[in-house]
């Protein structure tokens, strides 16, 4: 039987039509699942959304067992980044963009740490006065995530850019960097001697006071506030860094499922043409 949709966070029939084919398929001899893999994605989006623990899914999903062990197995498998590539090229295409970006813009972000976060992966932000963990995303220009790398908040900004720096080098091709005055200095050498990459540092307009939006760098703060509306993400409750950067994932796949799916006919149609462009 099959479940009902009946949370803000569950797929549309037409977000599920996009992200369906991303998903792995199942091979025989492999055993069929028991349960959908949308009613599998769902409770993850669930999760991520609402803020939950694993133990805590509704009972409607399937068991928290099996949910995050497919969770598991498809951040082993890498199975997120190829839907966050594929899904980010369908919405540039809708976009009028090209597929592929070619500049980005760098941020980071640091959130407190739940209990459930070990001494080893966490520190203290003094700018901040953060305890917990730093977030640092890339993005294209539209604001859609790139990558992500999650680190202790005791990371300076222009130390930890590296890390994120280097997988945007090794699997993008963007080489133009938008940033704002924490990842100015060495950084700014480092990238252009070792990743052949432009660091272009945004700064603050002589004499601002107060909030105000700078050109460039307000697509990736936008994205940020975006994912921080994931309750799971407005703190850091992940005892692996690496399962953080996979809820960001997840967040930043929901957010652009949505994008894709907004519109009338005509826009969707759109998007349908640039999906078949992708294949």
């Amino acid at each position: 039987m099959a479940r009902q949709r009946a949370y803000p966070s569950d797929l549309t029939d037409e977000q599920w039509e996009i992200i369906e084919p991303m998903l792995p398929l199942i091979k025989e001899p492999g055993r069929i699942p028991k349960h959908p893999f949308r009613d599998v994605v769902d409770a993850i989006l669930y999760i991520d959304r609402s803020g939950c623990s694993w133990r805590q899914l509704p009972v409607d999903f399937p068991p928290w067992q099996t949910v995050y062990g497919w969770f598991r197995q498809w951040k082993a498998r890498g199975v997120t980044e190829r839907i966050l590539d594929e899904l980010r090229e369908q919405v540039r295409l809708a976009e009028g963009r090209e597929a592929e970006p070619s500049a980005g813009v760098i941020d980071s972000q640091s959130v407190k740490g739940a209990d459930t976060v070990g001494r080893d992966s966490r520190g203290y932000d003094a700018g901040k006065k953060v305890n917990g963990r730093k977030r640092f995303i890339v993005t294209d220009t539209l604001g859609l995530l790139v990558s992500v790398t999650v680190l202790a908040a005791s990371w300076q900004d222009r130390d930890g850019a590296k890390t994120a720096l280097l997988g945007v080098y090794l699997f993008t091709p963007i080489r133009y960097v938008f940033a704002d005055q924490g990842f100015a200095g060495r950084l700014v050498e480092w990238a252009a001697r070792t990743l052949r990459m432009v660091i272009d540092i945004v700064r603050k307009p002589e004499g601002q006071r107060g909030f105000q939006v700078h050109p460039k760098r307000w697509v990736v703060e936008r994205t940020l506030a975006w994912l921080t509306a994931h309750r799971r993400l407005a703190r850091d409750y992940e005892r692996d860094p690496a399962v953080s950067e996979e809820m960001i994932r997840w967040a930043g796949i929901h957010q652009m499922l949505r994008r894709l799916t907004r519109g009338g006919p005509a826009r969707r149609q759109q998007r349908r043409q640039a999906r078949t462009t992708t294949l």
